[in-house]
């Protein structure tokens, strides 16, 4: 049996609840902690957006500056969301070689999303695990979650526990066309996701939650999970690299994070046009690219898909500058891209064929 390390860090100050589990990561990649279940609650609201998302097309920046809503951009993929003290964070940190862990992404979430549904299930809710990376009750979503892939074999997965929701700050920190598509979103979210006090019609203590995680964790995963703190050196590591990186403009609006992948910025010059396309598959893609004729000379990819690693997004970028907007070159491209070590959870290498031609039909 593995023994599994337990932090529960109360409440956090959002940067630190969003983001103290990658200092954590980096140490349990090296060796020199033990896989971790970390649970913690932020202190006060924020917003969160995907790994792959544009600010300024997906969130209200302008809003959340006025109201003092911090944003911060996490390191999975996945949409933008509101966040607040309602929710109880489970961050599980494993180094990828641990017998409890899958490979395979797909394989992850269900078998680790099993514990938020015995969470559920043992508060008196029929919850169920919806792919990819849903539980839900009586068809509403409830849970949260995401995953990604840190250093050389470290897994993470991230979700939380919904004990209340906010349903009107959910909607207007978001961008949208106008108040009408507004006022229709926040119906729908009405309609689709749900909370431990619409179903329950009251809050569990958030201490029972995190015993009921910790229940599900040894029982499901087969895990001996101990309560312990951080360590002085994951401390340090948030605060001298992991903090100063989620507040720097360079990593919010994502200029140039990733080595070698252009800026969105272009100068267009006599027969080059930008052009921006979207790809609705299970997940959003959105592609803008610099087009000279129908050669791409830049591609840049966004939306709320996942990626692991996150980081391999720019390889196919770069792959792709030069390409002409050919079906079958744009397909062997994309085929060899796949051949390496990536992973796009409900999204297949066609969905990026049919939104990379759907250039072309913009253009």
């Amino acid at each position: 049996m593995e023994t599994w390390r337990l932090l529960d860090l109360g409440f956090l100050e959002p940067l630190r609840a969003q983001t103290f589990y990658e200092a954590v990561a980096s140490s349990v990649d090296r060796g020199d902690s033990p896989n971790t279940i970390i649970l913690c609650q932020p202190k006060s609201p924020y917003v969160c957006i995907g790994f792959h998302q544009e600010l300024e097309r997906e969130i209200d920046a302008d809003y959340c500056r006025a109201n003092d809503l911090p944003i911060i951009r996490r390191s999975q993929g996945g949409g933008a969301t509101y966040l607040d003290q309602n929710q109880v964070f489970y961050q599980v940190i494993a180094r990828g070689e641990s017998t409890v862990i899958p490979a395979r992404i797909e394989e992850l979430f269900e078998k680790l999303l099993a514990v938020p549904v015995y969470v559920y299930r043992q508060l008196g809710l029929q919850a169920e695990f919806k792919p990819l990376n849903d539980v839900v009750v009586n068809g509403r979503k409830i849970s949260g979650s995401g995953a990604g892939r840190f250093g050389d074999d470290t897994i993470i997965l991230v979700g939380n526990i919904i004990l209340d929701l906010d349903y009107d700050s959910m909607t207007r920190v978001l961008r949208v066309p106008d108040e009408k598509f507004r006022d229709k979103m926040a119906k729908s979210m009405r309609e689709w996701v749900t909370s431990l006090r619409r179903e329950l019609g009251s809050t569990p203590e958030a201490r029972l939650i995190k015993e009921l995680l910790r229940q599900g964790y040894q029982r499901l995963l087969g895990i001996d999970v101990r309560p312990d703190a951080p360590t002085p050196e994951e401390e340090s590591m948030w605060e001298m690299e992991v903090k100063k990186r989620h507040l720097s403009p360079e990593w919010l609006h994502q200029e140039d994070v990733v080595e070698g992948r252009r800026g969105r910025t272009v100068k267009v010059a006599e027969g080059v046009k930008i052009v921006q396309a979207d790809y609705k598959a299970t997940k959003l893609i959105r592609i803008t690219a610099e087009l000279a004729g129908e050669k791409m000379v830049n591609v840049t990819f966004s939306g709320d898909f996942f990626i692991i690693p996150e980081n391999s997004l720019h390889h196919l970028e770069s792959m792709l500058e030069g390409a002409s907007l050919d079906r079958a070159e744009i397909q062997r491209i994309v085929e060899d891209f796949y051949i390496s070590d990536v992973q796009t959870p409900a999204v297949r290498a066609g969905d990026f064929v049919e939104a990379l031609m759907k250039l072309k039909e913009a253009a």
